[in-house]
């Protein structure tokens, strides 16, 4: 084992801890077997790397091409940035941790991870509810485009969903960790999450945290029931427009935007709303994976697959690359 690698702890072996008996918690181990962990590892370091290559690309394509300076890109250029930092909260330590056969995250790091999580994810829904907005005034009120989207109101959006996703994140993380923990301190999951510390939560000292995450599934709700609202508007215009090339250019404007709040909404509710009677670790782990881990990277891939400006524009940075190497 390397010298840099920690040794694991065994439960509620540290000293106190405010509201607990323990410093430390202890993840999910993907493997036993040295080979297995490797192999974890293996994978997990192609994902990331990927999403942050796929999504570098994307925020210096858009930051260095005139083209893309619009609303809808710069939109995009956000949603970059937060798929970049929700993957660079998990995916990084469950790597260092099958790399050096532990399971260990300290309370404090485990407290950082929950919160960055929460920031990243709900300012994402946020910002998917404001591109969906985006889409609704580009297609349904393009005279007013100008106006509505101005560059002033497109940082103010971006800036609020940044902002919302700041305080749900700090609301979320201070309550659930003023509970005390009496149940051990091992999580079932590869990273900290709220619903696996409540688990740890001593009787009928959970409930204020669950009604706060009912609140903010009511939000979210809200932002799916804004979304599917512009969508219907979106589709009903889009009928209407006579060309059919003029169809193809607003269904592919939509499309992306359209496939990832899709997965989004469907993973995330899934994997929070499941009936108890089919909810297991293994389950759980998989969907974790599934939009924790696969979903950043999928991003900027699905995005590009539909969008001539900006596969153009990639292309040109990536000749650009290749020149300046030779």
């Amino acid at each position: 084992m390397s010298q840099g690698c920690s040794q694991d702890i065994s439960e509620g072996e540290l000293p106190g801890h405010p509201g607990s008996s323990f410093t430390e918690f202890l993840l999910w181990r993907f493997a036993d077997t040295r080979e297995l962990q490797l192999l974890h590892f293996s994978l997990f370091l192609t994902i990331y790397l990927a999403a942050l290559m796929g999504n570098s690309l994307i925020i210096t394509a858009v930051v260095c091409d005139q083209r893309l300076h619009t609303p809808m890109y710069f939109f995009l250029l956000n949603l970059s940035f937060l798929d970049l930092g929700s993957i660079s909260t998990t995916v990084p330590k469950s790597m260092v941790n099958s790399l050096c056969n532990t399971r260990a995250i300290s309370y404090s790091g485990c407290t950082a991870q929950i919160f960055l999580f929460l920031f990243f994810m709900s300012a994402e829904c946020s910002l998917l509810t404001v591109m969906a907005y985006d889409r609704y005034v580009a297609i349904c009120r393009p005279l007013h485009y100008g106006t509505l989207l101005g560059s002033r109101a497109c940082v103010k959006m971006a800036a609020a969903a940044w902002v919302s996703g700041f305080l749900s994140a700090l609301l979320h993380t201070g309550n659930t960790f003023s509970l005390p923990l009496c149940q051990g301190n091992v999580l079932d999951h590869f990273f900290c999450e709220i619903p696996q510390i409540l688990k740890l939560s001593c009787s009928h000292s959970y409930l204020r945290e669950v009604g706060l995450l009912v609140v903010s599934g009511c939000l979210i709700f809200g932002c799916f029931i804004f979304i599917v609202v512009s969508y219907v508007q979106i589709f009903r215009a889009v009928l209407r427009i006579p060309c059919e090339q003029g169809r193809h250019k607003a269904f592919s404007m939509c499309l992306p935007h359209l496939a990832v709040v899709s997965l989004f909404v469907s993973t995330g509710t899934f994997a929070y709303l499941k009936p108890p009677s089919i909810s297991s670790p293994a389950l759980d782990l998989m969907l974790a994976v599934l939009y924790a881990v696969l979903l950043p990277g999928l991003n900027p891939l699905i995005y590009s697959l539909r969008n001539k400006d900006l596969k153009q524009a990639l292309k040109k940075l990536i000749q650009w690359v290749l020149v300046q190497q030779q």
